[in-house]
């Protein structure tokens, strides 16, 4: 089992910036891939992007250029800094792990842009 714990989100105005933090625990040695997905209101979950233990990353063609997503494996927490915020970007988001067969998902944070 993992465990997730989130961190950051809030309201902000368009062209600001927010950090997103999620913590692992658990059985942290079998993690492979971490990221964040979205849920926009009345949408369906997207991926926003995500990050494997090598290294690599994938983006959605929204976010390319204005997020990044990094992970310190040290303290098994992955990070998305978000910047140039715009309206479209307000969404719930989604801490995910994937660890072993498993997939993990966090309680979620809100994130609002609106001026």
């Amino acid at each position: 089992q993992v465990q997730l714990v989130e961190s950051g989100g809030g309201l902000v105005q368009p062209g600001g910036s927010l950090r997103l933090s999620c913590a692992a625990s658990g059985s942290i040695f079998s993690i492979s891939t971490m990221g964040r997905y979205r849920q926009p209101p009345g949408k369906q979950r997207e991926l926003v992007a995500v990050v494997t233990s090598g290294g690599s990353t994938v983006y959605a063609d929204s976010v390319k250029g204005r997020f990044t997503i990094s992970r310190d494996n040290a303290k098994n927490t992955v990070y998305l800094q978000m910047n140039s915020l715009r309206p479209e970007d307000t969404a719930v988001y989604y801490c995910y792990v994937r660890a072993g067969w498993d997939d993990y998902w966090g309680q979620g944070t809100q994130v609002t842009v609106s001026s």
